[in-house]
């Protein structure tokens, strides 16, 4: 297969596989959206949608999460980690959201990327799924999956959204980067792996993937 074909392959995979997309994160606006993807940083997205209604029920918007103190917003998302940091985080972008964006999310990755505890991948996915901006934040299993494909040589995470942009069509890219995670949760964990059920490792994969798995499993 060229890797055209197999690109062909992986989209055409996935549409069937889900032609209906769930989103993984729990939220109403872009506001809500911005703060669970930055809770889900090192922590489960099933975890964060369990934190979150609790979160959202004190405050659901920059003006009231300010009224809350840092410790206060920590207290309640300790289970997701890193609590301290990210609680300052999420009261921080709250303040300047009030003071440089009328207490709106901004619609630019720039002015994502200032805000307290944003990095590119928290601005990706509040670009393309709030707004519908094209974008393809790259998770861990987008990461694993385009290197067990073969499509990506895995040395950073940058390298792997560069080559995600350069092989799929951009108009897909939205629906294409949440297609990817679903796989790879259901399909192609990093733990408890089945070949036999991972259709486009075991048809697309590369070889020196698939001779470690066949090494490990015979």
């Amino acid at each position: 297969m060229t890797k055209q074909e197999k690109v062909h392959f992986v989209i055409n995979t996935l549409n069937k596989l889900y032609p209906e997309i769930p989103i993984p994160l729990d939220h109403k606006d872009p506001y809500t959206l911005l703060v669970a993807v930055l809770l889900s940083a090192q922590c489960t997205d099933v975890r964060v949608n369990q934190i979150t209604p609790l979160l959202f029920a004190e405050a659901d918007n920059p003006y009231d999460m300010v009224k809350l103190t840092v410790e206060e917003i920590k207290e309640i998302i300790k289970p997701c980690g890193l609590s301290p940091m990210k609680s300052k985080g999420i009261y921080g972008l709250s303040k300047i959201l009030i003071e440089k964006h009328n207490g709106e999310v901004p619609q630019s990755f720039e002015a994502l990327e200032e805000l307290p505890a944003v990095g590119h991948k928290t601005a990706s996915v509040v670009m393309s799924q709030a707004f519908g901006v094209p974008a393809f934040p790259v998770d861990t299993h987008i990461h694993r999956l385009m290197y067990r494909w073969n499509l990506s040589n895995g040395k950073s995470v940058a390298q792997t959204e560069k080559d995600a942009k350069r092989l799929f069509p951009k108009e897909l890219w939205n629906d294409l980067h949440l297609q990817i995670i679903w796989y790879g949760r259901e399909y192609s964990p990093a733990r408890g792996w089945d070949l036999d059920k991972d259709i486009i490792t075991k048809t697309i994969g590369r070889a020196t993937v698939l001779k470690e798995y066949h090494k490990k499993t015979s």
